[in-house]
C-alpha cells in the first residue's frame, strides 16, 4: 500500500491535497552579499511558501529538508528528530531531501550545518504540528490537553483505556496550513524516545536490493546517451584561454558510428549525443578533436614556494597580548611552516546525471550538494527561468565535498537541450580525476617558543589559502561566464587554535585559486588543525613536557580537557617526553619501532569566527620502518563529544570513515601534475594512490553522553568524505606525526613526495565502505572498518545483501577482501 506521503512530487501537490497538516514558512529573505563569500542563492517568492512537515490522514508524514544525504545518514537522522516531536514511528516518515520542486532552499550540504542549525526550523515545525493535533484531539476527546498522551501517531486520554483518537482521523477531509512558528516548544531530553538511539539507516534497504537510489540507474522513456570531450587544461578554471582552445572537430571521424543524434559543439565545450551508451564510448574515443596551443599552468613543484609567491590580501583575525614582544623575550623560539597538497575527492563512480529538456522547461537528475544553486547556474547556462527548472537530487558516487556532480548535471543539459530529448551523461575515470575540482593546497606558518620556566610564550599563526569558488565547468567552457581569478575568504576555518594562549595572532592570506579547487572536507579546517596540533608537539617536545599534559594545560573548556583525559585513558596513553622509539614487539624486524601520538580540535566552521561543532581527541598508535620510512597506523581511540547524539551508532559509524579516509589522505594522498603543462596527470588509481585494506587501523570510539546539548555534529554522519567535517578527521596526521622523530620528520614535509609512501590500490574501498578484520594481535577478531558501503557505486548487491543481514553481528567477511594478516616488512 501507498503511503500518501510518498505521493506528493511538487509544491502544487501538497497544497491541492485534502486530509492533510501543512506547517509552511515563507522564503527566507536573500542574504545580504558578504564579502570574500561565494554568493548566495535565495529562494524565489514566485514558488510560494516552503513547506517543511505534511501529516496526512493516514498516519503518514512528509518531512523536508533541504540539504542533502551524502551518505552521511541524514536522511536517518532528520527522520528521527521529525519522529520524535510528532510523536510518530519512524517508517511513517518520508525524509525529502534537497529537491528543488518541494524541498525548502537552505543553501549548500557543507560543515556540519544540516543538524547544528538546519534541523531547527524542521523540529519546530513537527512540534507544531504535534500540539495543533493534540489540541484537536482534547476538543475530539473532551479531555484535558494535560491528561493526553500521544504514542506512534494516537492520543490516548491517560488513564482511560480505550479513549483514543488517531491522527488520521483528527485529519479526515480537513486541509490545514499552519505558518512555522521558530519559538514552539519542543520536548525535553528526557523524553526521548527514538532520538538518541541506534537506528538503522534508512536509505540502506533500497540499496540493498537494487532499488532506484543512485543517478547512475535513472532511466528515462526515450533516453539518449551523452559523452564529452574535454579539454586539455584539466584543472584550470581562469584564464583568457579558457573558451578560446578549441581548433576544429571533425565530425565525419564517428560518421560510421550508428545512432549520432548530434554533435555540440559551445566554444570549448564539445558533446555527443548517441543512442547508445557503447556507441556513445566509441564516439568518445574516436572523435578527432583539435585543439590550440595554450600557455599551461602554474608550476607547483615548489608547492610551498607557489603559495607563497602567490598574490594575496591579508586578514588579521586575532590579536591578543603583545606576541611580538612576547617573542623577544621567549627563552627559546620555534619557527615552522606546514603544508597540505592537493588532494581529490576519489570518488569510487565517476560523476552522472540525466537531463530532460522539454520545451520551455527541464527536469535534471543529479548527485549535487547544493541543487538549487545548481538550478541557478542550469538557469543561467540555458537562459531558462530557474522555477522552470526542477533539480531532483539523487544519491551519487561518495565525495564529501564537490565533485564533478554539478559540472556533469551542465553537460546534460546542455545536450538535452541541443537534441530535444533526455539525455544520461557519465564521465570516464580520467575526465573524473582531471577535471573534478581539487581540494585545496594551504600553507600554514607558525612562529612561536616557550618562555624560561617552558611556558608558551606567543604563538604566531599564518596561514594561506588559495581560494576553492570553482565556478561550473560548461559556464567557463561556453564563456557564460568570464574565466577570471576570484580570491575568496575560506582559509580562516578553525585558524584560531583551541588552545589559551596569552600572546596570540592569526592572520589570513586570501588569495585567488591556482588550480581548481571547492569542497573537500574539513576546507581549510583539516590543514589548519594539522598545524596547531602539530606544532604543539614541537612545543611539548621542546618543553620536556608530555604531549597529553601539555594540552591540558592550555585546555580551559572543561568538556574539552575531561574528553582529551578519556581518550587517553581508553587508548593506554604511555607518559614520555620525547620521541618513543619502544621496544620491538617479539619476533619483529629491527627495523619496526613504535610510538603514540595524540590531538585534539574543536572544528569551527562557516564565516570568521564562524561556529564551533563537536570536539575529538585522538590517539594513535603507531609504527615507523626505520629502514624504507615506511608509516603504518596500527590503532586509532578517538574520543568524541557531539553532544546529543541523534543517531549513535551513526556517530560512531561516520568517526570509522573519518580515520580511514584522513590516514589515507596523510599517508598516501597527493594530486600529481603533467611536468609541461602543469595540467593535472592523476587521471587512474595507480596514479592516486589510496589506502589499501590491510592498512585501515583498528578503530576504537569513546563518546561522552551528553543528553540534552546541542547535537553540535550531527549523530548522523555514518561516513566520511564530504564538505562538512566532523573534527575527528582532523587528526590523523598530528596524532601520528609525532608517534616517533622519524615520523615528525616525514609528516612535517607532507608536500614532499619523496618522503610519501605510494602504494596502489585498484580496489576502491575508501571510508570505510567495507567492514575490516582487525589484526589477530590486537585480541579477539571484531570489526574496524566504517560501517556503509551501500553509498559508493557500483557495488556488489549479493555482498550487500549479505551486509545488509548482519554483517555486524554475524561477523561476515568482506568477499573482496583479503583476510587482515601481518605485512611482511
Amino acid at each position: 500500500m501507498t503511503r500518501r506521503a510518498d505521493t506528493p512530487l511538487t509544491r502544487a501537490d501538497f497544497h491541492a491535497a485534502a486530509g492533510v497538516l501543512l506547517v509552511t514558512r515563507e522564503p527566507p529573505p536573500a542574504a545580504p552579499a558578504v564579502n570574500g563569500q561565494p554568493a548566495l542563492v535565495s529562494g524565489n517568492p514566485l514558488e510560494g511558501v516552503e513547506i517543511l512537515i505534511a501529516v496526512y490522514d493516514d498516519g503518514s508524514v512528509t518531512a523536508l529538508n533541504g540539504h542533502v544525504d551524502l551518505g552521511t545518514g541524514i536522511r536517518t537522522a532528520l527522520a528521527q528528530i521529525v519522529a520524535e516531536e510528532l510523536d510518530v514511528t519512524l517508517d511513517s516518515v518520508n525524509m525529502v531531501l534537497g529537491d528543488t520542486t518541494r524541498a525548502p532552499n537552505q543553501g549548500a550540504t557543507i560543515a556540519s550545518a544540516s543538524i547544528q542549525i538546519h534541523a531547527i526550523p524542521l523540529r519546530a515545525a513537527a512540534a507544531q504540528a504535534r500540539a495543533w493535533l493534540v489540541a484537536r484531539a482534547a476538543e475530539r476527546l473532551q479531555a484535558d490537553r494535560a491528561m493526553l498522551a500521544v504514542r506512534d501517531g494516537i492520543v490516548s486520554v491517560i488513564g482511560r483505556e480505550g479513549k483514543s483518537i488517531a491522527y488520521g482521523a483528527l485529519l479526515a477531509n480537513q486541509h490545514v496550513a499552519l505558518s512555522l512558528a521558530l519559538d514552539t516548544p519542543v520536548k525535553a531530553a528526557d523524553d526521548y524516545r527514538i532520538v538518541g538511539t541506534s537506528t538503522a539507516r534508512l536509505d540502506i534497504p533500497a540499496k540493498a536490493t537494487g532499488g532506484l537510489t543512485f543517478v547512475h540507474d535513472m532511466r528515462v522513456p526515450g533516453m539518449l546517451h551523452g559523452r564529452v570531450v574535454r579539454p586539455p587544461y584539466a584543472g584550470a578554471d581562469h584564464g583568457d584561454f579558457i573558451g578560446n582552445t578549441l581548433e576544429s572537430v571533425d565530425e565525419s571521424s564517428i560518421a560510421h558510428i550508428p545512432g549520432i543524434h548530434a554533435v555540440v559543439v559551445i566554444r570549448d565545450f564539445v558533446g555527443i549525443v548517441v543512442e547508445r551508451e557503447e556507441h556513445a564510448e566509441q564516439a568518445l574515443r574516436e572523435l578527432a578533436v583539435q585543439w590550440k596551443h595554450w600557455p599551461g599552468l602554474t608550476n607547483l613543484d615548489d608547492l610551498e614556494g607557489a603559495i607563497r609567491n602567490n598574490p594575496s590580501t591579508q586578514r588579521k583575525l586575532v590579536d591578543e597580548g603583545d606576541v611580538d614582544a612576547a617573542l623577544a623575550a621567549a627563552a627559546q623560539t620555534l619557527a615552522r611552516n606546514y603544508v597540505w597538497p592537493y588532494q581529490m575527492h576519489g570518488s569510487i563512480g565517476p560523476s552522472c546525471a540525466v537531463a530532460d529538456w522539454q520545451q520551455d522547461r527541464m527536469t535534471v537528475w543529479a548527485g549535487t550538494q547544493n541543487p538549487h544553486v545548481l538550478r541557478a547556474d542550469l538557469s543561467r547556462l540555458t537562459g531558462l527561468a530557474d522555477i522552470r527548472i526542477d533539480v531532483i537530487r539523487m544519491e551519487a558516487a561518495g565525495c564529501y565535498g564537490r565533485n564533478c556532480a554539478d559540472d556533469v548535471a551542465a553537460d546534460a543539459a546542455l545536450l538535452s537541450r541541443a537534441v530535444g530529448s533526455p539525455v544520461r551523461v557519465q564521465l570516464t575515470r580520467e575526465q573524473e580525476h582531471a577535471w573534478e575540482p581539487k581540494g585545496a593546497a594551504q600553507l600554514m606558518q607558525v612562529n612561536g617558543g616557550l618562555n624560561e620556566d617552558g611556558s608558551v610564550a606567543a604563538y604566531d599563526f599564518q596561514t594561506s589559502y588559495p581560494s576553492n569558488g570553482a565556478p561550473t565547468l560548461a559556464l567557463l567552457l561556453t564563456r557564460t561566464i568570464e574565466p577570471v581569478a576570484q580570491a575568496y575568504e575560506m582559509g580562516d576555518r578553525t585558524a584560531r587554535p583551541p588552545y589559551d594562549y596569552d600572546n596570540l595572532r592569526v592572520t589570513v592570506n586570501d588569495m585567488a585559486p591556482m588550480l581548481r579547487a571547492s569542497w573537500l572536507r574539513g576546507v581549510s579546517a583539516l590543514p589548519n588543525s594539522f598545524a596547531h596540533e602539530s606544532y604543539i608537539d614541537e612545543l611539548a617536545t621542546a618543553a620536556g613536557v608530555d604531549p597529553v599534559e601539555f594540552r591540558l594545560r592550555y585546555l580551559k573548556e572543561p568538556r574539552a580537557a575531561e574528553l582529551v583525559r578519556a581518550t587517553a585513558e581508553r587508548a593506554g596513553w604511555r607518559v614520555h617526553t620525547q620521541p618513543q622509539q619502544q621496544a620491538l614487539l617479539q619476533g619483529e624486524p629491527a627495523d619496526i619501532v613504535h610510538g603514540q601520538g595524540v590531538a585534539y580540535a574543536r572544528y569551527v566552521h562557516s564565516k570568521w569566527p564562524g561556529f564551533g561543532a563537536a570536539w575529538a581527541a585522538w590517539v594513535a598508535d603507531v609504527e615507523v620502518n626505520r629502514k624504507t620510512g615506511e608509516v603504518h597506523v596500527k590503532r586509532v581511540v578517538v574520543g568524541h563529544d557531539a553532544g546529543t547524539l541523534i543517531n549513535p551508532a551513526g556517530v560512531k559509524h561516520q568517526i570509522h570513515g573519518n580515520v580511514v579516509q584522513t590516514t589515507s589522505r596523510a599517508l598516501t594522498e597527493q594530486v600529481t601534475l603533467s611536468p609541461k603543462t602543469n595540467a593535472v596527470a592523476s587521471l587512474e588509481w595507480g596514479a592516486y594512490p589510496i589506502l589499501s585494506f590491510r592498512d585501515v587501523p583498528v578503530i576504537e570510539v569513546v563518546t561522552m553522553a551528553r543528553p540534552g546539548e546541542p547535537p553540535w555534529v550531527p549523530a548522523n554522519r555514518p561516513r566520511c568524505r564530504a564538505l562538512r567535517p566532523s573534527p575527528t578527521q582532523f587528526l590523523t596526521l598530528p596524532a601520528c606525526a609525532f608517534a616517533s622523530r622519524r615520523l615528525h620528520r616525514r609528516w612535517c614535509v607532507l608536500h614532499s613526495t619523496r618522503h610519501r609512501t605510494w602504494r596502489r590500490c585498484f580496489c576502491r574501498y575508501r571510508n570505510g565502505f567495507w567492514p575490516a578484520r582487525r589484526r589477530a594481535r590486537h585480541g579477539p577478531r571484531g570489526w574496524a572498518g566504517g560501517p556503509g558501503l551501500a553509498h559508493c557505486w557500483p557495488v556488489s548487491w549479493v555482498w550487500l545483501r549479505r551486509w545488509w543481514a548482519g554483517a555486524r553481528q554475524l561477523r561476515l567477511c568482506c568477499p573482496v577482501a583479503r583476510p587482515f594478516t601481518r605485512r611482511p616488512r
